[in-house]
């Protein structure tokens, strides 16, 4: 089976050093308040929830006379979740939640995910499924259906993907007629439905995007439904079926013990629904879904790298070959401070993420700035948490093709996250043209300001190469954004699309870069006092930035190099 083993220290580090997160007055904390909801927290998921990992991938989901079972080792750890408060952490108080800083919260959802990510769907869609509850919703479902999801008695998914229907959302065929009521009569079938059907819980309230008689062609014509799988009386107690059905279930590379449904409404008897949000809102209104998503999805490449990379490193420590431990072998040594460096910039960059939701309440630039690394954070982590993934498996060799050592699991599970939540081409094109081209580089350049204030800042008798690497990275930036802006004022959007990719992965690697160096110059300063296992980590932190700028963020030289010497429309070339 399996090891687990979470690097609590340097999510301490991020949280309570670099963060500060114990500076956010409104929440109370204190640094050892924040330290020890993290140990409480990682020890839960390390005797209860990294248990049942292997055991319900093996198991899988199944859908039986209509119904989806889950494997019966994850009933004991949803419900001890919910019942020890782990699912309210992070929530609104207004809804019974416990309110901790965005970053904390993110930090724990990691520690989780790593550990079964498949699991952590199901509480991870009700979740983000409750947020536009309570804040689009009426106050009908605010008093019955809330309380019912905080308590885990009911849980929450998002239905978009349709057949013939996938990224393109607009294309939906999915209808809502009003039925005088103030509820509609929803008809159609869903796709790819995470947590669509299950047995966790015991009703399912499901968001529906459909068009209603009204709505024209396009994403602009599509509403929002609150779609609950049993009707809800008026006194909200559960009623009878409301004819959603759970027509089959998919068979997946990975996350087993996670339902992937198709979905069925009004196919067999009426199926009813609440418009929540304005008519013809719903894209907009389930965006407040989909963005907690997509960060989610970055967090699920970031947490699996993460435990990955732990379970490498105790096997490299142990492996004996050649007469001494392979951790010892440079090629081995290399890969494992490649994985490492990689992986903690992930870290730090979710966490960076999730710090700007605090901020962006009372800071607008916030709020535009987390919209830039919101893609960053879904591509970047999910493709490079499946690479990280990868490697870790080659560490173990041949053991880590077999299923007993647990760390080929990583590897199919963290693939669908490049996939789900818009693919990863879908986030670069979303990156460049409308994070980047709609507000005419503002935001980005902004951001691009705080990296070179800080590559400057940099002490040349410290950090000469890895400042010299990035001042090369920051200059081939330049030439690129007037590359890309050239494209644009001549309306050559074909040229603009086809290097989407190529550079959404030269602003990440260029913003991991710069997490990382500022946890290097914050380690470095601190070694001068520090002393035993806090100086070895400071030392480790400072070889993050190093390795990953000699090894990941020189490589942008040359996709700049791609992006402003490769000028023919790909779309001509034959295939």
């Amino acid at each position: 089976m399996g090891y687990y083993k979470a690097d609590i220290r340097d999510i301490e580090f991020n949280l309570t050093e670099l963060l500060k997160v114990q500076d956010w007055k409104d929440f109370g904390l204190e640094e050892n308040d924040v330290k020890g909801i993290l140990a409480e927290y990682n020890k839960y998921v390390e005797n209860e929830v990294f248990p049942t990992r292997e055991p319900s991938d093996h198991v899988g989901v199944k859908h039986v006379n209509g119904k989806v079972i889950v494997p019966e080792s994850l009933h004991g750890v949803q419900k001890s979740f919910y019942a020890n408060g782990w699912f309210a952490l992070g929530m609104p108080a207004e809804v019974g939640g416990t309110p901790v800083p965005e970053s904390l919260y993110v930090a724990c959802m990691s520690l989780a995910t790593g550990a079964n990510c498949a699991w952590t769907m199901y509480p991870g869609l009700s979740r983000a499924a409750l947020n536009v509850l309570n804040l689009k919703g009426n106050d009908f479902m605010k008093t019955n259906i809330i309380p019912k999801m905080m308590e885990g008695t009911w849980g929450g998914t998002m239905c978009l993907t349709e057949p013939g229907a996938g990224s393109d959302v607009g294309a939906l065929r999915s209808t809502a007629k009003p039925l005088g009521n103030g509820k509609y009569s929803i008809k159609g079938t869903k796709i790819f439905i995470s947590s669509g059907e299950s047995d966790l819980y015991e009703n399912n309230i499901h968001l529906v995007l459909a068009r209603t008689p009204n709505g024209g062609e396009g994403s602009k014509g599509i509403s929002l439904f609150v779609v609950p799988r049993f009707k809800i009386n008026d006194d909200g107690s559960m009623g009878g079926t409301n004819h959603v059905i759970c027509s089959k279930i998919e068979h997946k590379m990975g996350i087993h013990a996670s339902a992937t449904c198709e979905m069925q409404f009004g196919t067999d008897g009426e199926t009813e629904g609440w418009l929540i949000g304005d008519e013809f809102d719903g894209m907009a209104t389930m965006f407040i879904m989909m963005n907690e998503a997509r960060l989610y999805c970055g967090i699920q490449g970031e947490s699996q790298a993460n435990a990955a990379y732990m379970m490498a490193e105790k096997y490299t420590k142990e492996r004996v070959q050649f007469g001494k431990e392979i951790v010892h072998h440079p090629d081995v040594r290399r890969n494992l401070l490649t994985m490492r460096a990689q992986a903690r910039g992930m870290r730090a960059l979710c966490l960076y993420t999730a710090n700007l939701f605090n901020k962006a309440h009372k800071d607008p630039k916030a709020e535009a700035i987390i919209g830039l690394l919101t893609p960053i954070c879904k591509a970047y982590c999910s493709e490079t948490g499946f690479q990280v993934s990868s490697n870790a498996l080659q560490a173990h060799g041949g053991y880590g093709y077999c299923t007993e050592y647990g760390v080929e699991q990583y590897v199919r599970d963290t693939q669908i996250a490049m996939i789900y939540e818009g693919t990863n081409g879908i986030q670069a094109i979303d990156f460049v043209m409308r994070k980047i081209l709609k507000d005419g580089g503002k935001t980005l350049t902004a951001l691009t300001s705080e990296i070179v204030a800080a590559v400057q800042g940099l002490d040349d008798a410290k950090f000469k190469k890895e400042k010299d690497i990035f001042n090369k990275v920051l200059l081939s930036a330049q030439g690129v954004m007037q590359h890309i802006s050239g494209y644009a004022k001549n309306n050559q959007f074909n040229m603009i699309l086809q290097n989407c990719t190529d550079f959404l992965n030269f602003a990440s690697q260029m913003v991991i870069a710069w997490q990382l160096l500022e946890s290097a110059v914050l380690a470095d300063k601190k070694l001068a006092t520090a002393s035993g296992d806090d100086k070895k980590y400071y030392e480790s932190k400072v070889t993050d930035f190093r390795v990953y700028c000699a090894h990941y963020l020189i490589y942008n030289l040359s996709t700049a190099k791609t992006i402003t010497e490769f000028t023919e429309d790909m779309t001509t070339l034959e295939i």
